[in-house]
């Protein structure tokens, strides 16, 4: 039965980039074709050109003629064809297009379910709670830097009047000390004494006058 009447046609349906491949061979074909009609003529308009006027140079212009004829018929079919791709490239590059948008669309559908799904399991709640630990716990360590920084030997504070009081009594006691000593440096005088240090071996030389009396 199928013989006779034809069965249903099993074979994959074309796609519009079959159809694209499928002109642009066409298109390539009457390429080939115009090339040949373009020497045609060529040849005939160098033979005329050595030709003189007469039934000679006619019979060639009739056959230049034809050929210019087929070029034109050839020309149009052409220009039809590339006419019908380039409607096709158009459709294409928005068949594209719409895939690229629906790849999106799907990949966006999926984030959007993926963050519902993470935020829904956040508790802002206890990240608050959370904050305010932290926040606590940052005060209690400055606190305890502060406690462990603390200076116990030092006076919390010492007025200007008082240290001027220190600097006088400094004072007068080195003028105390310089007027004991008679302008002999302290470091050359023995405690308690006048006598010379011990690291003099040789006593003073009495004056002239002192030894005659």
């Amino acid at each position: 039965m199928d013989r006779l009447f034809g069965g249903k046609n099993k074979a994959p349906k074309p796609t519009l980039e079959d159809a694209m491949s499928g002109l642009d061979t066409r298109i390539s074909e009457i390429d080939v074709k115009l090339s040949k009609l373009n020497a045609e003529l060529a040849t005939y308009q160098q033979k005329m050109s050595r030709m003189s006027d007469g039934p000679g140079k006619n019979a060639y212009k009739q056959k230049a003629l034809k050929v210019l004829r087929q070029r034109k018929l050839i020309e149009a079919q052409k220009d039809s064809l590339q006419s019908q791709s380039w409607n096709m490239e158009q459709a294409a590059m928005t068949t594209n297009s719409l895939r690229n948008v629906m790849t999106t669309v799907d990949a966006m559908k999926s984030a959007n379910k993926e963050l519902k799904k993470q935020y829904g399991k956040i508790n802002i709640d206890k990240i608050e709670s959370i904050q305010d630990e932290m926040e606590d716990l940052l005060d209690m360590s400055n606190d305890l830097q502060d406690t462990m920084s603390r200076s116990y030997a030092v006076p919390d504070d010492i007025s200007e009047s008082e240290l001027d009081a220190e600097l006088d009594a400094l004072g007068d006691e080195m003028q105390f000390e310089s007027a004991e000593t008679d302008g002999v440096p302290s470091y050359l005088m023995e405690s308690n004494t006048g006598a010379l240090p011990d690291f003099v071996d040789e006593p003073v030389v009495q004056d002239k006058q002192e030894l005659a009396a």
